[in-house]
């Protein structure tokens, strides 16, 4: 296939890795407040839309995997030139660099918006943009096995606080999920929809993919990665279902950080400040991560260091960060992007793999005729 990556041996991690890298990748902002804008849509079987859309994950990486199997050593990038040529690959490449870029700035811009919000309401945007974007700078320029045991190591670390959602667990009210199916199929489909902005980050598969050693272990540390993540989901919905009524939580922007906020402790009253500092640690290999995409797609087009694209990049993101002041602009954005991340997660890749499997069968027909 055209445009192969050369890979060093130094630059390969192990398929285990996988498992973090998909986990942490979709464990982002969205968990904080993802189950009032499912609510809105399926109310209370959004439980069940939050099963569909992990349902759904799984299908996708199947075609995922299948459509990078075909190219072995190949990214996302590598597979668009190959399949619709220079001009038209360089266009979809450039498309999705805008995606990765534009999912760096939202899980960015909305942790910003948590922490101006909950813990320091005075504190500048241009202060946590510049001291996050730093951060991530130093991270980036590490390599992609530093951005990978940062990943591990947020895994890792986040498993103390995900239980904490125990807490509330006293206060449930089961009777809430009654009845059960209330929700027709299509107000299902539509809180599926929702979670989209959520669950994204497992696309990063499309471009790490040939830098896994051992592939023929990798399916199966995704789709426990996907498993572990749906699980999370799902239990912080239903505990939300059951914490709070129907009009309290079409009321609750961060439902999950309001959950966390009844957590107290002897010598922690307000656990919640703990929660959305400590998040800091579970988004920045998102932040990286997504980075790091956007990086490989414009290696593809320009040559061009890791350094320089960094600092670039970083500027432009912080530039647009302050154009967002209100919490209106922050939630229209967010919303036009939940729409875009849809398609490009759970449509393009099954309409990449027919294009694969055509191409494939293209060239296999011409080779036995040659």
């Amino acid at each position: 296939m055209k445009k192969s990556l050369q890979i060093r041996p130094s630059d390969t991690i192990n398929a285990f890795l996988l498992f973090f890298i998909i986990h942490a990748a979709q464990i982002g902002i969205g968990i904080q407040g993802f189950q009032r804008i499912v609510y809105q849509d399926a109310k209370h079987d959004a439980w069940i839309s939050v099963i569909l859309a992990g349902l759904a994950t799984h299908i996708i990486a199947i075609f995922m995997l299948k459509t990078l199997e075909i190219y072995g050593s190949n990214d996302l990038y590598g597979i668009h030139q190959d399949i619709f040529g220079k001009w038209i690959g360089n266009f979809f490449n450039i498309i999705y660099i805008l995606y990765s870029s534009v999912s760096f700035f939202a899980v960015l811009r909305n942790y910003i918006d948590v922490v101006q919000s909950w813990v320091f309401p005075d504190l500048g945007t241009w202060f946590l943009a510049a001291s996050l974007l730093l951060i991530i700078i130093y991270t980036f320029t590490g390599g992609l096995r530093v951005i990978v045991g940062m990943t591990f190591f947020s895994v890792v670390l986040s498993i103390g606080l995900f239980p904490m959602i125990a807490f509330p667990m006293k206060y449930m009210e089961p009777r809430n999920l009654l009845p059960i199916l209330e929700a027709n199929l299509g107000e299902l489909l539509k809180g599926l929809k929702s979670m989209s902005f959520t669950i994204i980050g497992f696309e990063i598969l499309y471009v790490i993919y040939p830098f896994v050693k051992d592939k023929e272990n990798a399916k199966k540390h995704i789709h426990l990665g996907l498993f572990a993540t749906s699980i999370i989901y799902l239990s912080i919905m239903l505990v939300t279902l059951t914490y709070f009524s129907g009009e309290q939580l079409t009321k609750t922007i961060w439902a999950t950080l309001s959950l966390f906020s009844i957590v107290e402790f002897p010598f922690i009253e307000r656990f919640e400040y703990i929660a959305v500092c400590f998040w800091m640690l579970i988004i920045l290999p998102n932040l990286c991560l997504f980075i790091w995409s956007a990086f490989r797609g414009t290696r593809r087009l320009v040559n061009i260091s890791a350094k320089k694209f960094v600092w670039i990049f970083s500027s432009i993101i912080f530039l647009v960060s302050l154009t967002f002041k209100t919490r209106f602009q922050i939630n229209t954005f967010n919303d036009y992007f939940g729409q875009l991340a849809f398609y490009i997660i759970f449509i393009y890749p099954i309409i990449l793999y027919f294009f694969a499997t055509v191409k494939k069968k293209f060239k296999s027909r011409k080779e036995q005729v040659d």
